[in-house]
């Protein structure tokens, strides 16, 4: 299981490498980045676009049609949309969730960015959002890119991770030591 793991990380890394070479040399790295979050996205939002780009079942053909319209559908760049073709030819949408990350660890990395990501139990209102990415920024002594992330089981809170720091402020995790202190373990 973990020599799969590295193989994904290994494939999804070459093929981001190689996509932010290509948009680095194109002069297209902002414009590639917003395809890939936009992309990003509409993965995290549609079950039915998962099932497309891991279904075994599901011809490179097929796949290769059905997200050549939605990149054209979402008006992605020719870049962008060369790069989802031969993902498609070579059987490797698996993978893509993992290349988007690793692209925009890549372009993080190239700004001197630090990503933080922020999850919490329902979606942040534009006024805490801002809150917290100035106190994160403060705390950080650097730049700061923002991925928030939505989960309801947290009930309440946030959990922020910055590198291999993370601040755990979930009602969740609260009430799990809560439980563990009236046990007396």
């Amino acid at each position: 299981m973990a020599s799969e793991a590295t193989g994904v990380s290994g494939l999804a890394e070459r093929y981001a490498r190689a996509l932010f070479e290509l948009a680095d040399d194109g002069r297209s790295l902002d414009q590639v980045a917003g395809d890939l979050k936009s992309l990003g996205r509409m993965l995290a939002e549609s079950a039915e676009l998962r099932r497309v780009i891991r279904s075994p079942v599901i011809g490179r053909d097929a796949q290769g049609r059905a997200i050549a319209a939605l990149a054209e559908k979402a008006q992605l760049s020719q870049l962008t949309r060369n790069f989802l073709g031969l993902l498609a030819r070579n059987r490797r949408f698996f993978a893509l969730p993992e290349m988007i990350t690793a692209f925009l660890a890549n372009l993080a990395e190239r700004r001197g960015e630090v990503t933080a990501v922020v999850t919490s139990a329902a979606p942040l209102t534009a006024a805490q959002s801002a809150a917290l990415a100035e106190a994160l920024r403060k705390s950080a002594g650097a730049k700061l890119a923002i991925d928030s992330r939505v989960d309801p089981s947290l009930l309440g809170g946030i959990i922020v991770r910055i590198g291999s720091r993370m601040i755990d402020a979930s009602l969740k995790s609260k009430l799990a030591r809560l439980r563990l202190a009236l046990k007396g373990v």
